[in-house]
């Protein structure tokens, strides 16, 4: 082991980065998963200070506040400045699970719609040549 090394310290930053790998594999995006885990471990926050302590730039910071209430992820106080904070964790997962779910419907219907004209446009092609 490299002097100096943490082995505790290793293994929660690579737990985190498969916990982000896994969130952004359910449906949000890089920055998005960051800032949502953050809000989670650390507790509510303004946007200030989430950029400064994921090192982001604070507007993109706020797109991803942004998408992340719209997913009804994480909740924001009507005052000034505005604090934010994240749904529990294994809710959040929940949310976006069921999203993922409803994605995947959504592209069987339009497959089996798009299917259902292939067959109309073949049939029809079949008796115009015969």
């Amino acid at each position: 082991m490299e002097r100096g090394s943490n082995p505790k310290r290793s293994w929660i930053r690579i737990s985190h980065e498969r916990i982000i790998k896994g969130v952004v594999s359910l449906g949000l995006g890089q920055s998005e998963a960051e800032v949502y885990v953050h809000l989670a471990k650390q507790g509510p926050q303004k946007a200030r200070t989430i950029a400064e302590a994921l090192k982001m730039h604070e507007q993109h910071i706020y797109r991803s506040l942004r998408s992340l209430k719209n997913r009804e992820i994480v909740n924001a106080t009507p005052e000034r400045p505005t604090e934010f904070c994240a749904i529990p964790f294994d809710r959040a997962l929940e949310l976006l699970v069921k999203a993922h779910l409803k994605e995947s419907q959504n592209i069987e219907q339009e497959k089996d719609e798009i299917l259902s004209q292939w067959q109309s446009i073949i049939t029809k092609q079949r008796k115009l040549v015969h």
